[in-house]
C-alpha cells in the first residue's frame, strides 16, 4: 500500500539542524537549542540529573504536579532541596524567592514550571529571573504548557534550562521537544560526574556528538514524523505571527472566565487573581454538591470534541479544565464548552444563565 506518511525520504542532518533553528526564533534565543526525541518528560528529567548532584542546593518551586515531581529528580540526584509551595489557586512571587535566598543563601538551582495547565495558573517568569540572577544560582524553567500562550525568552530573564513541548499552545506533536541551554548550564553538567552518559536522557552525548561536531551527522535516527509535524507547526506560528498566537490564546482564557463567571450554577475560576491565571488553559471550581468529573462526562457524551477536561487526582471532584490551546484557541471553542457545561449543570437542578455567558464571553473576546 502506499501512504502520503510512509516511505518518506530520510530526515537529513540539515533539516534537523533548520528545525532547531526555528525553535530558537521562537524563543529569541542564542542559546543552544537541541530537539530531543520524546515527550518533554526527557529533557526535563535529563537536564535535572545533568545538572544536579549530591552537591547540589535546589529551590524547588511548587505550584502544581510537575513542581512535586521535579522535587522528587533532585532528591534522587542527591540534591539537597528546599521546596517552596504555594496554592495552587495562585502563583509564586520573586519576593518568596528573594526570602527563600536569604534563609538558605547557599541554593546554586532554582527549578519552576512556568505555566501549570493542570492547574490554570503561570508565574512571572521575568521578575523570579531577575531574583535567581541576583543569587547567581542555575534556573531551570518547564515552559511546555506556556510556550505558544505567551512569551517564553530564555535569554531576557536569565533562565539557563528551558524545556518546551509543541503539544499544546503550539497546537504541534507531543512526541518531540526542545531544551535551550546556557553555556554555565553545560559547564555545570561537565563537572557533574554523575551527569547522565551513553543514556537517552544525556544531553551531553548529544552536545558532543551533535552539536560541538557541527551538526553534520545525526546521532541517531530521528522521529521522522514528528519532525516534519514540528516543524509544520513552526512554520504556521511564523506565518500567523507569534504575537497573533499568543493573543488568541489570551482572548479565549478572558473570554472563558468570563463566560463562567456569567453561566452561574456555582461555577468560579479556580485561579482566584486573573493575573496568575494562565492563557493556555482556563481552570473553574465546582460547587461543593456537584462533582466536576461527572459534569465533565455529561458534557463530553454531547460532544466528544471539547476541550474538556476533569482535575487530575484529587482535584477531579472540584475542578473543571477547558483546555483552550492550540486548534482550540478560538471564540467557537470557548463559547460550545461553556454551553456544553450549562447544560450539565442545569442538568443537575443548578440554575443558569447561558445567555449572560455568551454576552460575558463574547464582550471579553473582543
Amino acid at each position: 500500500m502506499t501512504h502520503p506518511l510512509l516511505d518518506l525520504p530520510p530526515l537529513t542532518a540539515r533539516r534537523f539542524a533548520a528545525i532547531e533553528d526555528r525553535v530558537a526564533r521562537l524563543l529569541d534565543t542564542r542559546q543552544d537549542v537541541l530537539i530531543t526525541q520524546g515527550e518533554a518528560l526527557l529533557p526535563l528529567e535529563g537536564a535535572i540529573r545533568a545538572a544536579a548532584g549530591p552537591g547540589t542546593v535546589a529551590l524547588n518551586v511548587i505550584t502544581g504536579p510537575y513542581g512535586q515531581t521535579f522535587g522528587g529528580w533532585l532528591r534522587d540526584a542527591g540534591a539537597t532541596v528546599h521546596d517552596i509551595s504555594v496554592p495552587f489557586h495562585t502563583a509564586v512571587r520573586a519576593e518568596q524567592i528573594r526570602a527563600a535566598f536569604a534563609e538558605h543563601p547557599e541554593i546554586d538551582f532554582v527549578s519552576l514550571v512556568h505555566a501549570e495547565a493542570a492547574t490554570g495558573n503561570t508565574n512571572p517568569v521575568a521578575e523570579i529571573g531577575e531574583a535567581v540572577r541576583e543569587q547567581g544560582a542555575l534556573f531551570y524553567l518547564d515552559a511546555v504548557a506556556s510556550v505558544g500562550a505567551e512569551p517564553v525568552l530564555p535569554d531576557a530573564w536569565g533562565v539557563d534550562l528551558c524545556v518546551i513541548g509543541a503539544q499544546k499552545a503550539m497546537g504541534g506533536p507531543a512526541g518531540v521537544s526542545a531544551i535551550s541551554v546556557s553555556e554555565r548550564a553545560w559547564a555545570r553538567m561537565a563537572a557533574n560526574p554523575n551527569a547522565p552518559r551513553r543514556s537517552y536522557l544525556s544531553l551531553l552525548d548529544w552536545k558532543e556528538r551533535w552539536l560541538d561536531a557541527g551538526r553534520r551527522a545525526l546521532p541517531h535516527a530521528p522521529a521522522q514524523l514528528e519532525m516534519l509535524a514540528l516543524d509544520a507547526c513552526l512554520e504556521r506560528i511564523e506565518a500567523d505571527g507569534p504575537d497573533a498566537v499568543m493573543a488568541r490564546h489570551r482572548r479565549a482564557a478572558e473570554a472563558t472566565r468570563a463566560g463562567a463567571s456569567a453561566l452561574g450554577g456555582g461555577l468560579e475560576p479556580y485561579v482566584h487573581d486573573a493575573a496568575d491565571a494562565a492563557p493556555v488553559a482556563t481552570t473553574l471550581r465546582v460547587p461543593a454538591s456537584l462533582v466536576a468529573s461527572d459534569l465533565v462526562a455529561a458534557a463530553l457524551a454531547a460532544d466528544p470534541a471539547l476541550p474538556l477536561a476533569a482535575g487530575g487526582g484529587a482535584l477531579a471532584k472540584e475542578m473543571i479544565r477547558v483546555n483552550h490551546y492550540g486548534p482550540d484557541a478560538t471564540e467557537s471553542a470557548v463559547q460550545a464548552s461553556l454551553a456544553a457545561l450549562g447544560t450539565a449543570l442545569a442538568a443537575q437542578g443548578a440554575p443558569v444563565d447561558p445567555a449572560a455567558a455568551r454576552q460575558a464571553m463574547e464582550r471579553a473576546w473582543r
